[in-house]
């Protein structure tokens, strides 16, 4: 069927998307403590907004278990406890390896060259001191992975984890040199996966993940 040489239409965010956006990259940037409360109508005036695009951004950051609600006082950013960091990771390891060795038997060199270009934005991100960029390419560098496979199911569990996730990874790259490290890491986990030597890539994979969880933790 022609295209007719239409190039698709930017779609303009809604005031509600634009503030789900604000807050949200604020928090992921460690902007707001977990410690501190606010409220709907605070973040509307440093907005400078009305209240009913807040409210449904936040009940939207809600929903993905980004902040949460204190009765009679406002809301709070969810803080990430040691045995939910000790979950995720026992998670993702268990399931990211078993992708790794399944992959790498499939993989074809135009998907080793997306992985490639992933951690070349990475390394853009990283030059340029974007932390929060830098870990939206890490997370979309792991969902890539299960993307390939195909395992639709295990991509449902895995984005559930991806908001926790992302908070921290951003404790993690707050280490000295991690970026770095991540990027090395991504590149050797690609490097075994070129070689066709699955247990290598999924060693590779546990050693990264357990690196970032002792970043995290320590």
């Amino acid at each position: 069927m022609s295209k007719f040489n239409l190039k698709p239409i930017d779609r303009q965010l809604t005031t509600k998307e634009r503030v789900y956006k604000e807050i949200k990259d604020v928090i992921l940037n460690g902007h707001i403590s977990s410690e501190e409360i606010f409220t709907e109508v605070k973040m509307a005036n440093l907005l400078n907004t009305s209240r009913t695009p807040v409210r449904e951004a936040l009940q939207d950051l809600i929903k993905e278990g980004l902040i949460f609600t204190i009765p009679r006082k406002g809301m709070a950013v969810r803080k990430v406890t040691e045995s939910e960091i000790e979950q995720i990771f026992l998670l993702r390891t268990s399931i990211e390896s078993e992708i790794i060795l399944k992959l790498t038997e499939i993989i074809t060199p135009e998907q080793l060259e997306e992985l490639h270009q992933i951690c070349n934005e990475q390394e853009e991100a990283m030059s340029q001191d974007d932390e929060i960029t830098f870990i939206k390419l890490d997370q979309c560098f792991h969902m890539k992975l299960t993307k390939l496979v195909d395992y639709q199911l295990i991509e449902q569990v895995l984005l559930n984890l991806h908001n926790l996730s992302q908070l921290i990874g951003l404790r993690a790259i707050k280490k000295s040199n991690r970026m770095m490290e991540v990027l090395a890491e991504h590149r050797e986990i690609i490097k075994s996966m070129e070689m066709k030597h699955g247990e290598l890539a999924a060693k590779s994979m546990m050693d990264h993940l357990n690196k970032t969880k002792n970043s995290v933790k320590n």
